[in-house]
């Protein structure tokens, strides 16, 4: 009798076990994704556990795997050139198969409002030539993934969303500067371009940071160790949710617009942000992949914290493998957060991906920024690096540069270009220059170039200064 019963359980948990065992692959696949060519391109998903999941791909390659106790499975398979349609069919309890999948270049495309603001643009705050670009955004070449909003305390493994094709009506809704990013990629070289949108507005990186890192910093520690709800700027809520679901999704790289929400800890930002590209690096598991981001743009209300911001970031990038950085100080807008000229954001960093990545040597991918600096009597002389074809102020008065003695008190100065990639800078109100410091102030347009109208970076040339929160408040700046 006890073995009657005892078979009868068995015999109903395997029914039970085949009624509901499924074959899931992790959310980020779909019909009409993109992979990443000429590599190995991570795989997984979801069954019951020890169950033989066979993944065959319509170009050519198969590959075996196995759940683990818990039913998850991982693994890669070898992708081709540039191609497609494919379909991916996946094997186990029962069947999956993913279709119109199309072998090309994959990046992530991160940040807060400046990242999220899409193609249509917003009431008051337009994003220039969108109508023109929304009404010729058909290319099946070109495709998108928009993760939508979630938050969590804890690393979630799916995230919503689905891969759609360019198209007006799927354009018009996704991030304008990643768009352009991907579309000048798709044209320059020729093969398909997938694009994974994960933004929100007026988020700081601390939220797209790991828990493990984030705690690494006093400030943020004490709001992980105190917080009992969440909100779209809590630390690790936006990693977890938004992030986390994505990897080992295997990408080429990422590209970030971001920093308004940390203007007052640019200080901590210097830190913070390299650590959180390291953590995303760390976690990826793909090594040191690019990651191109963009300085902020002057702004009339921004105070000396964006001005400590940008130089956050023109740190981070000169000290951080394989990063690099847009500079907008001549698209800003003086009264709206939200610069319209998302076209300009998104093809300068597409010219970072096809200098560094994609073999475009010979183009200029990068503004003017400071190197050396030379005193001479009453004149300094600056060396720039990115202006290897010279410097240039596009016809126009070189303006917002600033000198200081030793007393550290800066005056308005005049500037020169002098031969290549040197400039002279001097004042009538300093006799023994220390420093010299360009576009110093929240809002400006900028007037250093160089020959490829990249701008330049605000800089100093003081190599001992560093942003506090008292240096910030109590300038030493003097205006005449």
């Amino acid at each position: 009798m006890k073995l009657s019963i005892i078979t009868i359980v068995v015999f109903l948990n395997l029914v039970c076990c085949s009624m509901f065992a499924q074959t899931k692959l992790a959310s980020i696949f779909g019909d009409h994704m993109v992979l990443q060519r000429n590599t190995k391109a991570a795989v997984w998903g979801t069954d019951t556990p020890n169950t033989k999941i066979n993944i065959q791909a319509s170009w050519g390659e198969k590959i075996t795997t196995t759940t683990d106790k818990e039913g998850n499975w991982s693994t890669f398979i070898k992708t081709t050139k540039e191609g497609g349609p494919y379909i991916l069919t996946v094997s186990g309890s029962n069947k999956v198969e993913v279709k119109d999948i199309l072998l090309g270049e994959v990046w992530l495309c991160s940040g807060q409002s400046n990242m999220a603001r899409e193609l249509k643009g917003a009431k008051d705050q337009p994003v220039e030539g969108s109508e023109g670009a929304i009404a010729n955004s058909n290319n099946p070449n070109l495709r998108f993934f928009t993760v939508k909003l979630a938050m969590s305390l804890s690393p979630l493994n799916s995230c919503k969303g689905a891969w759609e094709l360019s198209e007006p009506k799927t354009a018009a809704n996704f991030s304008a500067t990643a768009y352009f990013f991907g579309k000048k990629l798709q044209e320059e070289l020729g093969v398909p371009v997938g694009l994974i949108s994960s933004n929100q507005g007026s988020t700081p990186a601390e939220a797209w940071t790991p828990k493990e890192i984030a705690s690494n910093f006093p400030r943020l520690d004490k709001i992980l160790k105190e917080q009992t709800d969440i909100t779209i700027k809590s630390p690790t809520v936006l990693y977890n949710a938004m992030i986390n679901p994505l990897i080992p999704f295997t990408i080429k790289g990422a590209i970030w617009y971001q920093g308004e929400a940390n203007r007052k800890y640019a200080t901590e930002y210097t830190t913070l942000f390299p650590a959180m590209i390291k953590s995303w690096r760390d976690q990826w598991k793909q090594g040191d992949f690019p990651f191109y981001f963009v300085q902020l743009a002057p702004l009339g209300f921004g105070g000396e914290e964006l001005v400590a911001l940008q130089q956050s970031q023109l740190k981070v990038f000169l000290n951080t493998p394989k990063t690099g950085m847009v500079v907008t100080n001549d698209i800003g807008d003086e009264k709206c957060i939200h610069p319209p000229k998302k076209k300009e954001v998104g093809d300068r960093l597409a010219l970072w991906a096809l200098a560094k990545n994609y073999g475009f040597d010979k183009i200029d991918y990068s503004g003017p920024i400071y190197k050396s600096i030379v005193i001479n009597k009453n004149q300094a002389i600056l060396n720039f690096d990115y202006a290897s074809k010279g410097l240039s102020s596009n016809g126009k008065e070189l303006t917002d540069f600033e000198m200081a003695g030793k007393d550290g008190v800066y005056y308005p100065a005049q500037a020169t270009i002098i031969k290549g990639n040197q400039l002279q800078v001097t004042s009538d109100k300093v006799d023994e220059p220390a420093a010299v410091r360009y576009a110093w102030k929240p809002f400006l347009v900028g007037s250093l170039f160089n020959t490829a109208g990249l701008p330049a970076s605000v800089f100093t040339t003081d190599s001992n200064f560093v942003f506090s929160e008292t240096s910030v408040k109590k300038s030493k700046k003097k205006n005449e």
